[in-house]
């Protein structure tokens, strides 16, 4: 909430602003010989703003109460005064939470797993905050939902996404950036090691290594989620997992994906994605891949 603040204070600016002329014209702070001679009065409105480097608060998570269970936080795309792509009354960002819920209570109802959610309502959570989420809590999967559309309505099919040697780029730059900037903070933490307790090769190699796994996890279940989808005759839009420089992908030690549940303007897919049968079916696949993912982790 403390976020939307600023948005808020923008919208309402040109009334408080308003209210204090009509406000100081009735005092008679407002001469009639300024008034006469042409002269305007801007009137000036102070107000102290919440920081924007203030962190948003952590999600409950549900589950066992065992913190050396695994732990998935799920990030329902867009959300409050950012719709995301829609058709009709059909919103991604409705149709991102309520595939999120139903994977949240497939993980749950099957035990051994913890869970989490970036948001479980309606609210508006920048870009940069959600895999932060994840890093805070100490994470082991990271999977962002949302809903694809395209130009031409024939586009359909579900797709899942991971990090691409690009955006590997990017994020090692950021994170080594963090770790000269803010010293022993979490910023500049990987896989529990404090990047500025190092010297910049050794941190560099350590980065490297664990982008390296990160990457070959993120791989390794965004292929168990495409290959649970195909068993359960979901419509894939490509049989792979493709590659891209999204920033909710960034987390340089946490597996992540994103998973593009279908084509919101496309007439089959939009059926699939708007009934709570189709989101169920959603749910209950990327359940069955993550579950996958763990017992051969476990396994190995």
């Amino acid at each position: 909430m403390a976020r939307l603040f600023p948005i808020i204070l923008l919208i309402m600016l040109p009334l408080l602003a308003l209210g204090g002329v009509l406000a100081m014209m009735v005092s008679g702070r407002m001469s009639h010989e300024g008034a006469q001679a042409g002269q305007s009065f801007v009137p000036v409105l102070r107000f102290t703003l919440p920081s924007t480097d203030e962190p948003v608060g952590l999600p409950r998570v549900d589950g066992p109460p065992d913190a050396s269970r695994p732990l998935v936080v799920i990030d329902p795309g867009h959300g409050g005064f950012d719709p995301g792509a829609g058709k009709g009354a059909l919103r991604e960002k409705t149709v991102a939470l309520n595939i999120a819920r139903a994977l949240r209570d497939h993980l749950v109802r099957s035990g051994g797993i913890r869970v989490a959610m970036t948001r479980d309502s309606d609210r508006f959570i920048a870009l940069r905050d959600r895999p932060e989420i994840a890093r805070r809590m100490g994470a082991d999967l990271f999977v962002s939902i949302h809903a694809d559309s395209a130009e031409s309505d024939l586009a359909r099919g579900a797709s899942v996404y991971v990090l691409s040697q690009k955006g590997t780029g990017e994020a090692a730059e950021r994170f080594a950036s963090s770790a000269r900037e803010t010293g022993r903070s979490e910023g500049g933490r990987v896989n529990g090691i404090v990047l500025a307790d190092t010297d910049d090769m050794v941190g560099a190699i350590l980065l490297d290594l664990s982008q390296r796994s990160t990457q070959s996890d993120s791989t390794a279940l965004a292929q168990l989620v495409l290959r649970e989808l195909s068993d359960d005759k979901v419509p894939l839009h490509r049989e792979n997992a493709e590659t891209a420089a999204l920033a909710v992908l960034k987390a340089p030690d946490i597996p992540s994906i994103l998973f593009e549940t279908g084509y919101i303007n496309n007439e089959q897919d939009a059926e699939l994605l708007g009934s709570r049968k189709g989101q169920e079916r959603l749910g209950a696949a990327a359940a069955r891949a993550i579950r996958a993912f763990f017992a051969r982790k476990l396994g190995a």
